[in-house]
């Protein structure tokens, strides 16, 4: 079902809740700081061997030199991969996924999608996704899973080779790692812009308040 028009008057008056369970905000923290940790090491390792015609600023970089990127990187890949598994079976366990993330349908995300662009999409309970939410959760999701696999894939091209051969070979999983990278990094900028944008009368809803 494609969200709706509702009045300012509505979305102010709605109960306050809580819209993410304590656990849910404690493994999303730990995500985005590990994610955060990755992806300015990235930027430096990249710089070693880049892929296109530029680099990143070392203002934007973590590691200084290649070998502390790489310490930096696997260290965050560890946080990265124990919490984000804990996270996934934990949103299949309770159901979350299937709650949060489902349906999805063409309709109602393109329908949604012309709600938000001419600002008459519904924030009257915000512990509900619409269609884009939805769409875009659980997208960042398979990107998640497809940058860890495709670097292991980089990271281990002998010992798992299987795995690198079904990303079409160690080029082709820097290209992966690379686009899914700049997925995620463009879904956190979103993430946050939207975030600011909401009103402070339904921020509070989500912190509880």
């Amino acid at each position: 079902m494609s969200a709706v028009t509702v009045s300012g008057e509505q979305a102010t008056s709605t109960k306050a809740k809580v819209i993410q369970p304590a656990w849910v905000r404690a493994l999303h923290w730990t995500n985005a700081f590990a994610m955060v940790l990755m992806i300015m090491s990235g930027w430096q390792i990249y710089n070693a061997s880049p892929l296109f015609n530029f680099r990143f600023s070392p203002s934007i970089t973590l590691g200084g030199w290649l070998a502390g990127a790489l310490l930096w990187h696997f260290a965050a890949m560890w946080l990265l991969m124990v919490n984000g598994l804990i996270y996934l079976a934990a949103g299949f366990a309770t159901g979350r996924f299937r709650k949060k993330l489902l349906p999805i349908t063409p309709d109602g995300v393109i329908s949604d999608t012309k709600a938000a662009l001419t600002g008459k999409l519904s924030h009257a309970d915000l512990s509900k996704y619409n269609q884009v939410q939805k769409l875009l959760y659980a997208g960042v999701i398979v990107v998640g899973i497809l940058i860890v696999l495709s670097g292991l894939a980089i990271w281990k091209p002998v010992q798992l080779q299987y795995l690198t051969a079904l990303f079409g070979g160690y080029d082709a999983a820097r290209y992966v790692h690379f686009f899914c990278m700049a997925a995620i990094v463009a879904f956190m900028v979103v993430h946050v812009v939207l975030a600011l944008l909401v009103p402070k009368s339904l921020r509070a809803m989500i912190i509880g308040r």
